[in-house]
């Protein structure tokens, strides 16, 4: 395992196409015949939004920046302390690598022995260490998404938008520049959601 996972940016995903914000379940259509003459369609204002542009440090919104900064403040404890062991394996590594052609064979085995457990405990801390990060990441992000999901449905109805895409997520062959509401949006959420956010350190 990678220690420096503890410390990756969260990739933020947001699906809208299945977000029980926007996904509502499609009525079922009308049967129709010819008779009834032709059908009346109605007028769609469609948007683009980058979700990506959400995580930028400097130009997105600004509540991930301090949920990020604080959770990977909280885990700093465990980064350093694994990195610490990390150095510790590597250090007796070379030093049996240096001293394996003449070193008395209980001397090599006994600092062998010493290697596997430190690994083994290298190995379960980091696994221990990822778990609660991804726990608490989770429990940090899950309501932040959930605000954000609120604020775009309100975002659209108050701009009369039918339809919000996320290019993030969805493949585009082309799209006019006047379609993306990315900026408009972020600057919005921002003005109205202060990275005043505070995160509370749970118990150990």
């Amino acid at each position: 395992m990678k220690i420096d996972r503890l410390l990756i940016a969260f990739a933020f995903v947001l699906a809208l196409a299945v977000s029980p914000v926007f996904a509502q379940q499609k009525p079922a259509a009308p049967a129709t015949t010819a008779a009834q003459g032709p059908v009346n369609v109605p007028a769609s204002k469609i948007a683009l939004i980058y979700s990506d542009a959400f995580l930028d440090a400097k130009t997105g919104i600004a509540r991930f920046g301090v949920v990020v900064t604080n959770l990977n403040r909280e885990f700093q404890p465990r980064q350093t302390e694994l990195q610490g062991l990390q150095q510790k394996i590597q250090a007796l590594t070379d030093d049996i690598t240096k001293t394996a052609a003449v070193a008395d064979p209980r001397t090599l085995q006994t600092k062998q022995d010493q290697l596997d457990v430190m690994k083994k405990d290298f190995q379960r801390k980091g696994e221990d260490a990822q778990t609660a990060y991804d726990r608490r990441r989770k429990e940090l992000f899950t309501p932040l998404q959930d605000d954000i999901g609120k604020a775009l449905e309100v975002y659209a109805k108050a701009n009369s938008i039918n339809v919000i895409i996320d290019g993030s997520q969805v493949p585009l062959v082309y799209a006019a520049d006047t379609l993306d509401i990315t900026r408009a949006f972020i600057n919005d959420f921002n003005s109205k959601n202060p990275a005043t956010a505070a995160v509370t350190t749970p118990t150990p």
